[in-house]
Protein backbone atom coordinates (compact mmCIF):
# COMPACT_ATOMS: atom_id res chain seq x y z
CA UNK A 1 0.00 0.00 0.00
CA UNK A 2 1.31 3.42 -0.93
CA UNK A 3 2.16 5.44 2.16
CA UNK A 4 0.17 8.38 0.82
CA UNK A 5 -2.96 6.35 0.14
CA UNK A 6 -4.63 7.51 3.36
CA UNK A 7 -4.80 11.05 1.98
CA UNK A 8 -6.88 12.40 -0.86
CA UNK A 9 -5.07 11.35 -4.03
CA UNK A 10 -6.00 14.64 -5.72
CA UNK A 11 -4.55 16.69 -2.89
CA UNK A 12 -1.07 18.04 -3.60
CA UNK A 13 0.44 18.23 -0.10
CA UNK A 14 3.78 19.50 -1.41
CA UNK A 15 2.40 22.40 -3.46
CA UNK A 16 -0.22 23.45 -0.93
CA UNK A 17 2.34 23.61 1.87
CA UNK A 18 4.93 25.50 -0.19
CA UNK A 19 2.32 28.02 -1.34
CA UNK A 20 1.44 28.66 2.29
CA UNK A 21 5.12 28.89 3.26
CA UNK A 22 5.87 31.48 0.57
CA UNK A 23 3.33 33.80 2.19
CA UNK A 24 3.86 32.98 5.86
CA UNK A 25 7.44 31.83 6.42
CA UNK A 26 9.09 32.91 9.67
CA UNK A 27 12.05 35.26 9.58
CA UNK A 28 14.71 33.67 11.79
CA UNK A 29 18.31 34.77 12.43
CA UNK A 30 19.75 31.54 11.02
CA UNK A 31 17.40 31.19 8.04
CA UNK A 32 18.42 32.39 4.59
CA UNK A 33 16.07 34.96 3.12
CA UNK A 34 14.21 34.19 -0.09
CA UNK A 35 16.73 34.04 -2.93
CA UNK A 36 19.74 33.66 -0.62
CA UNK A 37 21.92 30.55 -0.45
CA UNK A 38 21.80 28.95 3.02
CA UNK A 39 25.03 28.91 5.02
CA UNK A 40 25.66 25.33 6.22
CA UNK A 41 27.48 26.63 9.31
CA UNK A 42 24.48 28.67 10.43
CA UNK A 43 22.09 25.83 9.61
CA UNK A 44 24.16 23.35 11.63
CA UNK A 45 24.66 25.73 14.57
CA UNK A 46 20.97 26.55 14.82
CA UNK A 47 19.89 22.91 14.58
CA UNK A 48 22.22 21.88 17.40
CA UNK A 49 20.97 24.75 19.56
CA UNK A 50 17.31 24.01 18.81
CA UNK A 51 17.50 20.45 20.10
CA UNK A 52 15.36 20.37 23.26
CA UNK A 53 15.22 24.19 23.23
CA UNK A 54 12.66 26.72 21.98
CA UNK A 55 13.18 29.14 19.10
CA UNK A 56 12.59 32.11 21.43
CA UNK A 57 15.41 30.99 23.73
CA UNK A 58 17.83 30.12 20.95
CA UNK A 59 17.67 33.45 19.08
CA UNK A 60 19.86 35.43 21.48
CA UNK A 61 22.34 32.57 21.90
CA UNK A 62 22.65 32.12 18.15
CA UNK A 63 23.33 35.81 17.64
CA UNK A 64 25.91 35.79 20.44
CA UNK A 65 27.68 32.77 18.97
CA UNK A 66 27.77 34.08 15.41
CA UNK A 67 29.06 37.46 16.57
CA UNK A 68 31.85 35.80 18.56
CA UNK A 69 32.56 33.06 16.00
CA UNK A 70 31.28 34.04 12.54
CA UNK A 71 32.64 30.93 10.83
CA UNK A 72 33.16 27.29 11.73
CA UNK A 73 36.92 27.93 11.65
CA UNK A 74 36.52 30.67 14.28
CA UNK A 75 34.53 28.30 16.49
CA UNK A 76 37.12 25.57 16.02
CA UNK A 77 39.86 27.96 17.17
CA UNK A 78 37.94 28.99 20.29
CA UNK A 79 38.77 27.65 23.74
CA UNK A 80 36.27 25.05 24.94
CA UNK A 81 35.75 26.89 28.23
CA UNK A 82 34.76 30.01 26.28
CA UNK A 83 32.26 28.00 24.26
CA UNK A 84 30.81 26.43 27.41
CA UNK A 85 30.51 29.85 29.03
CA UNK A 86 28.66 31.21 25.99
CA UNK A 87 26.41 28.14 26.03
CA UNK A 88 25.60 28.42 29.76
CA UNK A 89 21.85 28.48 30.25
CA UNK A 90 20.95 26.48 27.13
CA UNK A 91 21.29 23.18 28.99
CA UNK A 92 22.16 19.72 27.65
CA UNK A 93 25.83 20.68 27.78
CA UNK A 94 27.03 17.65 25.84
CA UNK A 95 25.70 19.56 22.83
CA UNK A 96 28.22 22.33 23.44
CA UNK A 97 31.13 19.91 23.76
CA UNK A 98 30.08 18.11 20.59
CA UNK A 99 29.57 21.47 18.88
CA UNK A 100 33.18 22.43 19.54
CA UNK A 101 34.47 18.98 18.58
CA UNK A 102 32.45 19.04 15.35
CA UNK A 103 33.79 22.48 14.43
CA UNK A 104 37.33 21.17 14.83
CA UNK A 105 36.65 18.19 12.58
CA UNK A 106 35.05 20.34 9.88
CA UNK A 107 37.89 22.87 10.07
CA UNK A 108 40.71 20.35 10.11
CA UNK A 109 39.40 17.51 7.94
CA UNK A 110 37.06 19.30 5.54
CA UNK A 111 38.84 22.63 5.09
CA UNK A 112 36.13 24.54 6.94
CA UNK A 113 33.38 23.36 4.57
CA UNK A 114 30.59 21.11 5.81
CA UNK A 115 30.35 17.90 3.78
CA UNK A 116 27.17 17.59 1.73
CA UNK A 117 26.89 13.79 1.69
CA UNK A 118 24.94 12.13 4.49
CA UNK A 119 27.55 9.44 5.17
CA UNK A 120 30.14 12.09 6.03
CA UNK A 121 27.68 14.23 7.97
CA UNK A 122 26.76 11.30 10.18
CA UNK A 123 30.39 10.85 11.22
CA UNK A 124 30.54 14.37 12.69
CA UNK A 125 30.34 14.70 16.51
CA UNK A 126 26.81 15.45 17.66
CA UNK A 127 25.21 14.92 14.24
CA UNK A 128 22.55 12.22 14.33
CA UNK A 129 19.85 11.28 11.80
CA UNK A 130 17.66 14.31 12.53
CA UNK A 131 20.45 16.89 12.31
CA UNK A 132 21.87 15.15 9.25
CA UNK A 133 18.47 15.36 7.54
CA UNK A 134 18.04 19.02 8.47
CA UNK A 135 21.48 20.01 7.17
CA UNK A 136 21.07 17.94 4.00
CA UNK A 137 17.69 19.48 3.19
CA UNK A 138 18.05 23.07 4.41
CA UNK A 139 21.71 23.70 3.59
CA UNK A 140 22.09 21.53 0.49
CA UNK A 141 18.48 21.25 -0.78
CA UNK A 142 18.51 17.45 -0.79
CA UNK A 143 15.26 15.48 -0.28
CA UNK A 144 15.85 14.27 3.26
CA UNK A 145 13.19 14.57 5.95
CA UNK A 146 14.01 16.20 9.28
CA UNK A 147 11.43 15.01 11.80
CA UNK A 148 11.30 17.23 14.87
CA UNK A 149 8.45 17.76 17.32
CA UNK A 150 6.62 20.07 14.92
CA UNK A 151 6.78 17.52 12.12
CA UNK A 152 5.70 14.72 14.49
CA UNK A 153 2.58 16.74 15.22
CA UNK A 154 1.72 17.74 11.64
CA UNK A 155 2.20 14.24 10.25
CA UNK A 156 0.38 12.55 13.16
CA UNK A 157 -2.64 14.79 12.69
CA UNK A 158 -2.68 14.73 8.89
CA UNK A 159 -2.57 10.92 8.75
CA UNK A 160 -4.52 10.39 12.01
CA UNK A 161 -1.77 8.26 13.52
CA UNK A 162 -3.28 7.03 16.77
CA UNK A 163 -0.35 5.09 18.23
CA UNK A 164 1.34 7.15 20.95
CA UNK A 165 4.82 8.59 20.76
CA UNK A 166 7.52 7.33 20.79
CA UNK A 167 6.13 4.07 19.34
CA UNK A 168 4.69 5.94 16.38
CA UNK A 169 8.06 7.46 15.41
CA UNK A 170 8.89 4.88 12.69
CA UNK A 171 5.48 5.34 11.03
CA UNK A 172 5.77 9.12 11.18
CA UNK A 173 9.23 8.88 9.66
CA UNK A 174 7.91 6.73 6.79
CA UNK A 175 5.24 9.28 5.93
CA UNK A 176 7.68 12.19 6.22
CA UNK A 177 10.16 10.45 3.91
CA UNK A 178 7.41 9.73 1.38
CA UNK A 179 6.39 13.39 1.30
CA UNK A 180 9.85 14.59 0.30
CA UNK A 181 10.51 15.65 -3.29
CA UNK A 182 13.56 16.98 -5.10
CA UNK A 183 11.85 20.32 -5.74
CA UNK A 184 12.58 22.89 -2.99
CA UNK A 185 13.44 20.22 -0.42
CA UNK A 186 14.91 22.72 2.03
CA UNK A 187 11.89 25.01 1.86
CA UNK A 188 9.55 22.05 2.29
CA UNK A 189 11.29 20.88 5.46
CA UNK A 190 11.20 24.39 6.92
CA UNK A 191 7.56 24.77 5.85
CA UNK A 192 6.60 21.66 7.83
CA UNK A 193 8.40 23.08 10.86
CA UNK A 194 6.73 26.48 10.46
CA UNK A 195 3.27 24.95 10.06
CA UNK A 196 3.74 23.03 13.29
CA UNK A 197 5.01 26.12 15.10
CA UNK A 198 2.46 28.60 13.78
CA UNK A 199 -0.75 26.73 12.89
CA UNK A 200 -0.72 23.08 13.94
CA UNK A 201 0.42 23.97 17.45
CA UNK A 202 0.73 21.69 20.49
CA UNK A 203 -2.32 22.94 22.33
CA UNK A 204 -4.53 23.80 19.39
CA UNK A 205 -4.90 22.60 15.83
CA UNK A 206 -5.92 25.83 14.09
CA UNK A 207 -7.55 23.92 11.26
CA UNK A 208 -9.52 26.83 9.78
CA UNK A 209 -6.31 28.52 8.60
CA UNK A 210 -4.35 25.37 7.74
CA UNK A 211 -3.42 24.80 4.08
CA UNK A 212 -3.78 21.04 4.60
CA UNK A 213 -7.29 21.07 6.07
CA UNK A 214 -9.12 19.64 3.06
CA UNK A 215 -7.20 16.35 3.25
CA UNK A 216 -6.34 16.14 6.96
CA UNK A 217 -7.50 12.81 8.38
CA UNK A 218 -7.27 14.02 11.97
CA UNK A 219 -9.61 16.92 11.20
CA UNK A 220 -12.02 14.67 9.30
CA UNK A 221 -12.23 12.33 12.29
CA UNK A 222 -12.49 15.18 14.78
CA UNK A 223 -9.39 14.08 16.70
CA UNK A 224 -6.72 16.51 15.49
CA UNK A 225 -6.37 18.23 18.86
CA UNK A 226 -5.81 14.86 20.56
CA UNK A 227 -2.81 13.97 18.40
CA UNK A 228 -0.07 13.02 18.68
CA UNK A 229 -0.83 10.85 21.68
CA UNK A 230 1.92 10.44 24.23
CA UNK A 231 2.58 7.90 26.91
CA UNK A 232 2.28 9.25 30.42
CA UNK A 233 5.71 10.14 31.76
CA UNK A 234 6.99 8.60 34.94
CA UNK A 235 7.27 11.07 37.83
CA UNK A 236 10.74 12.54 38.30
CA UNK A 237 12.57 11.46 41.45
CA UNK A 238 13.91 14.15 43.77
CA UNK A 239 17.60 14.33 44.64
CA UNK A 240 19.12 16.47 47.35
CA UNK A 241 22.53 17.74 48.32
CA UNK A 242 24.45 20.61 49.85
CA UNK A 243 26.34 23.33 47.99
CA UNK A 244 29.16 25.11 49.85
CA UNK A 245 29.95 28.71 49.00
CA UNK A 246 33.61 29.30 49.87
CA UNK A 247 35.14 32.76 49.48
CA UNK A 248 38.54 34.31 50.02
CA UNK A 249 38.96 37.58 51.81
CA UNK A 250 39.20 39.35 48.45
CA UNK A 251 35.76 38.01 47.49
CA UNK A 252 36.89 35.35 45.01
CA UNK A 253 34.66 32.26 44.97
CA UNK A 254 35.93 28.69 44.93
CA UNK A 255 34.56 26.73 41.97
CA UNK A 256 35.39 23.31 40.62
CA UNK A 257 35.17 21.85 37.13
CA UNK A 258 32.89 18.87 36.67
CA UNK A 259 34.19 15.81 34.78
CA UNK A 260 34.19 16.23 31.01
CA UNK A 261 31.62 13.47 30.52
CA UNK A 262 28.27 13.13 32.19
CA UNK A 263 25.71 15.61 33.50
CA UNK A 264 26.88 19.24 33.14
CA UNK A 265 30.16 17.89 31.79
CA UNK A 266 33.03 20.37 31.77
CA UNK A 267 31.00 23.11 33.47
CA UNK A 268 31.96 24.95 36.66
CA UNK A 269 30.09 24.41 39.90
CA UNK A 270 30.06 25.42 43.53
CA UNK A 271 31.53 22.47 45.49
CA UNK A 272 28.70 20.11 46.44
CA UNK A 273 28.05 16.90 48.24
CA UNK A 274 26.83 14.03 46.03
CA UNK A 275 23.24 14.45 44.86
CA UNK A 276 21.42 11.52 46.45
CA UNK A 277 17.89 10.34 45.81
CA UNK A 278 15.43 11.45 48.48
CA UNK A 279 13.71 8.11 49.03
CA UNK A 280 11.04 9.63 51.23
CA UNK A 281 10.57 12.58 48.85
CA UNK A 282 10.25 14.69 51.97
CA UNK A 283 12.71 17.45 51.13
CA UNK A 284 11.11 20.80 51.76
CA UNK A 285 12.21 24.07 50.26
CA UNK A 286 13.56 26.61 52.70
CA UNK A 287 15.07 30.06 52.68
CA UNK A 288 18.53 28.58 52.13
CA UNK A 289 17.64 26.14 49.35
CA UNK A 290 17.46 26.29 45.57
CA UNK A 291 15.59 23.95 43.25
CA UNK A 292 16.25 22.95 39.67
CA UNK A 293 14.60 20.41 37.41
CA UNK A 294 16.66 18.32 35.02
CA UNK A 295 15.23 15.98 32.40
CA UNK A 296 15.24 12.92 34.64
CA UNK A 297 15.17 14.30 38.19
CA UNK A 298 14.37 17.27 40.39
CA UNK A 299 17.19 18.69 42.51
CA UNK A 300 17.01 20.48 45.86
CA UNK A 301 20.27 21.98 47.12
CA UNK A 302 20.86 23.46 50.55
CA UNK A 303 23.20 26.43 50.19
CA UNK A 304 25.76 26.84 52.97
CA UNK A 305 28.20 29.74 53.19
CA UNK A 306 31.47 28.37 54.52
CA UNK A 307 34.02 30.28 56.55
CA UNK A 308 35.97 32.88 54.58
CA UNK A 309 39.55 31.97 53.75
CA UNK A 310 41.87 34.86 54.50
CA UNK A 311 44.93 33.62 52.61
CA UNK A 312 44.66 35.04 49.09
CA UNK A 313 47.51 32.78 48.00
CA UNK A 314 45.70 29.61 49.07
CA UNK A 315 46.09 27.12 46.20
CA UNK A 316 43.02 24.99 45.53
CA UNK A 317 43.10 21.44 44.22
CA UNK A 318 43.78 20.99 40.51
CA UNK A 319 40.08 20.60 39.69
CA UNK A 320 39.21 23.79 41.61
CA UNK A 321 39.77 27.43 40.77
CA UNK A 322 39.31 30.80 42.45
CA UNK A 323 37.04 33.07 40.40
CA UNK A 324 36.76 36.77 41.12
CA UNK A 325 33.30 38.24 41.64
CA UNK A 326 33.63 40.32 38.48
CA UNK A 327 34.31 37.16 36.45
CA UNK A 328 31.38 35.06 37.63
CA UNK A 329 28.98 36.39 35.00
CA UNK A 330 31.25 35.25 32.15
CA UNK A 331 32.14 31.87 33.65
CA UNK A 332 30.88 28.51 32.37
CA UNK A 333 28.20 28.10 35.01
CA UNK A 334 25.06 26.01 34.44
CA UNK A 335 21.74 27.50 35.46
CA UNK A 336 21.50 25.53 38.71
CA UNK A 337 24.84 26.94 39.88
CA UNK A 338 23.81 30.45 38.95
CA UNK A 339 20.84 29.94 41.26
CA UNK A 340 23.19 28.83 44.04
CA UNK A 341 25.43 31.88 43.66
CA UNK A 342 22.49 34.28 43.59
CA UNK A 343 21.09 32.63 46.70
CA UNK A 344 24.42 32.94 48.52
CA UNK A 345 25.67 36.29 47.23
CA UNK A 346 22.53 38.19 46.36
CA UNK A 347 20.63 39.12 43.17
CA UNK A 348 23.54 41.15 41.73
CA UNK A 349 26.06 38.32 41.98
CA UNK A 350 26.10 37.59 38.26
CA UNK A 351 25.81 41.07 36.86
CA UNK A 352 28.79 41.85 34.66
Amino acid sequence: MNLLAKSNKKFDFHSELLNWYDKNRRVLPWRALEGETPDPYRVWLSEIMLQQTTVATVKSYFEKFTQAWPTVQDLANADLDEVLAAWAGLGYYARARNLHACAKVVAQEYGGMFPSDTASLLTLPGVGPYTCGAISAIAFDKPFAAVDGNVDRVVSRFYAISDPLPQSKPEIRQYADALMQDHRAGDFVQALMDLGAMVCTPRTANCTICPLQSACQGLALGIADELPKKLRKKPRPTRKGTAYLVQRADGAVLLRKRPAKGLLGGMLEVPCTPWIVDLEASTNSGSNTVEHTFTHFHLVLEVVKAQTIDDAEHRPAESHVWVGLEQLASSALPTVMKKVLIKALGPDALKA
